[in-house]
């Protein structure tokens, strides 16, 4: 698997269409742009004289996994065979695959989080569309904590400081997934951001793009652990780096 961080390096070196990460802050922001099996567990077995009941097989941790589309457009259903809720090209706008983080799976049809407006659509495509990976990581933000934690096989990693929306301008709540990995050119949004597939629930546009809502780097420090941004959530410059370099898309992020 290529580092999260190849599809950066890659898009600045072909000059990819910037795109804005929206709802964020009063800084013009302009972008660029981004798995493997459930751990084993041991079963540990009571000796032939142990009087004990035998110990049984911890639960696997919950299996994320990405659908990176492998054809030029990818449409979504609202079933199986069902009607068109949307159509998606591939790369998006701003170079990066497109991807989806996979809900379920029946037959040769994939439900998945889908990246658009209302927050929580999810549809079908077809499995034939995409190239299914495992994830090992997932994102939970506390907005009345103001904290990032990450979260590798069900086990928490670390739990870093984080800005939210104000109360005029939240950050929308639910499951999303992190859609792209991008370069900000301007400054204040430190060095790297993710798009996520939310949207501002106030802000229809901002900045020049459509109100989408981003996990990224910033340079007002003192923001950080504050309701301060207009929905993005931002971290401290070192701690977007280090997810960075471990985040593949289709990450799975949950705001509550």
């Amino acid at each position: 698997m290529r580092s999260p961080l190849a599809d950066v390096r890659a898009l600045l070196a072909t000059g990819a269409l910037l795109v804005a990460l929206a709802a964020c802050s009063a800084e013009q922001p302009a972008t660029t742009s981004q798995q493997s099996a459930a751990p084993t567990h041991a079963v540990v077995l009571p000796t032939a004289a142990a009087t004990a009941e035998p110990v049984p097989a911890p639960e696997p941790a919950p299996a994320h996994s990405v659908a990176e589309a492998s054809v030029a457009v990818v449409t979504a259903y609202d079933a199986p065979d069902g009607a068109v809720v949307s159509q998606f090209s591939h790369p998006i706008a701003s170079g990066a695959p497109l991807t989806f983080y996979v809900e379920e799976q029946q037959g040769q049809w994939l439900r998945v989080r889908l990246p658009m407006r209302p927050n929580g659509t999810t549809g079908w495509v077809r499995s034939s569309d995409v190239t299914v990976s495992l994830l090992h990581y997932s994102l939970l933000v506390s907005t009345a904590g103001h904290t990032v934690t990450l979260v590798k096989d069900g086990v928490v990693q670390q739990t870093f400081p984080a800005a939210v929306g104000t109360g005029d301008t939240p950050t929308p709540l639910g499951d999303f997934y992190l859609t792209e990995l991008l370069a900000p050119t301007n400054a204040g949004y430190g060095p790297y951001a993710y798009g996520i597939s939310a949207f501002s629930d106030v802000l229809n546009e901002f900045g020049g793009g459509p109100g989408q809502i981003g996990l990224h780097g910033t340079d007002d420090t003192d923001s950080v652990g504050q309701s301060a941004s207009h929905g993005c959530i931002r971290l401290h410059n070192a701690d977007i780096t280090t997810l960075a370099n471990l985040l593949p898309l289709g990450t799975p992020i949950t705001i509550e």
